[in-house]
């Protein structure tokens, strides 16, 4: 599978597989270009972000971080993220940039693309809202959430980035987000083999987005658009700021509306998108 200049890490071969989380057997199905990711597992924490960003000084490479159980998880706009153990993945992947704070505007889109890619290589076929959720059958089946950090040893012009994902795995009887919620069908026996692909998809696509940004991503999101042609508000502390038709993302990532007043380009920051009839 290619997409403009990013091409898949790769298929993982599903042979041996254990239910249980496990760094070592993650790492020995990766391809070489996850192999320089140090990899940890826990049984329970607040939030696998909030514990490596207080690690971002003391970190000399990519890691990943997984967690059964995550109590604390967040999301975008303070909301909360929880995960028991078994109803969802639950990880973050510290991995620092050569770039600017502003260069990474697209960086929650490229995460996007390559989330859609593993999860249709496992049979999912899922679609993408603007900016950063994964959706299948219209309910949300995955959330990112990108934090940033400087640590002091680093120069001006890198960051480090913490990418925390949540995937379902099961519906939860009540949904802390508000949202419809849907579920990724992916067995217990298949965890690791599908950490191992999104791990590597991951890193090949993060060293792609570091050389090239946000274009050789541009035409799959846009091919995986959930809201295409639809009419949408973008609102902020629930206010409406812009009403219009939905037609994709541009080359750094900025969501492009058609309004009464003319074509606008939207930067993510804390807004929401909606669809005109979700909307009271």
């Amino acid at each position: 599978m290619k997409d403009g200049n990013f091409e898949n890490a790769g298929t993982v071969t599903m042979r041996n597989m254990t239910s249980a989380i496990s760094s070592s057997l993650i790492a020995a199905l990766c391809l070489p270009v996850a192999k320089s990711v140090s990899i940890e597992v826990v049984a329970e924490t607040g939030s696998t972000n909030a514990d490596l960003l207080a690690r971002i000084g003391a970190l000399t490479g990519p890691t990943l971080l997984l967690a059964e159980t995550q109590t604390a998880g967040r999301g975008r706009a303070g909301r909360t993220w929880h995960s028991a153990r078994g109803e969802s993945l639950t990880f973050s992947l510290a991995w620092r940039f050569k770039r600017s704070l502003h260069d990474l505007m697209g960086l929650p889109l490229v995460v996007g693309v390559v989330i859609a890619n593993v999860l249709a290589s496992f049979g999912e076929k899922v679609e993408l809202k603007w900016p950063n959720d994964i959706l299948k059958d219209e309910g949300k089946l995955a959330g990112i959430l990108i934090e940033t950090a400087q640590a002091k040893q680093l120069l001006g012009n890198e960051v480090w980035a913490v990418i925390g994902i949540g995937i379902n795995l099961a519906v939860p009887d009540v949904t802390t987000i508000g949202l419809a919620t849907s579920a990724a069908n992916i067995a217990p026996t298949e965890r690791n083999a599908f950490m191992a692909a999104l791990l590597g998809e991951l890193c090949a696509a993060l060293t792609a987005f570091e050389a090239q940004g946000f274009i050789p991503f541009m035409a799959h999101w846009n091919r995986v658009h959930a809201y295409a042609g639809q009419a949408v508000a973008i609102i902020d502390g629930g206010q409406v700021l812009y009403e219009g038709i939905a037609i994709g993302v541009d080359h750094i990532g900025r969501l492009l509306l058609d309004t009464h007043a003319g074509q606008i380009a939207v930067i993510a920051g804390d807004v929401s998108l909606r669809v005109k009839h979700e909307i009271s």
